[in-house]
């Protein structure tokens, strides 16, 4: 279930997925400062959720509390924008299809929850953008350190 999308100025959409209000944002882990949303990689951590437009968010290391944590990516194949359908599809697919493997337990008995962040038609068109980035939370709150084989 989506619970909400955002349009980023770098052509970048971001959604949360679950009934949970969307968390937004990325981040580098390690690093501290801002960062482009188009330069982040998995592993990348994020201090707050943002929602709205962005083109760069603040970074930190994961190893303070953060909002969010990069736990995948994709690279989406074609010239042309498969449409906004497509890339929902093929982001939630990826992200569901991951988390098991980075969680240690199943989507549907985690308490934790995803957002993924993905092209849009013009980033498509006019930066060669193709990736999507899969985002893990807590919706209680902040985290300190990965939720890598959190188990919950």
């Amino acid at each position: 279930m989506i619970s909400g999308t955002f349009q980023s100025r770098a052509g970048r959409v971001i959604t949360a997925a679950g009934a949970t209000a969307a968390v937004v944002g990325l981040s580098g882990c390690g690093l501290l400062g801002t960062e482009s949303v188009l330069m982040l990689s998995v592993g990348d951590c994020l201090p707050a959720a943002a929602e709205g437009e962005l083109a760069a968010v603040e970074t930190i290391s994961c190893e303070e509390p953060h909002d969010s944590e990069i736990y995948a990516s994709s690279t989406m194949e074609g010239d042309e924008y498969p449409g906004d359908d497509a890339v929902i599809t093929a982001a939630e697919e990826k992200c569901l299809a991951e988390f098991e493997g980075f969680v240690g337990m199943a989507y549907e008995e985690s308490e934790l929850d995803i957002s993924y962040m993905y092209p849009t038609q013009e980033s498509w068109e006019t930066l060669d953008d193709r990736e999507i980035l899969c985002m893990i939370y807590d919706p209680a709150g902040d985290t300190t350190g990965t939720l890598e084989q959190a188990g919950r």
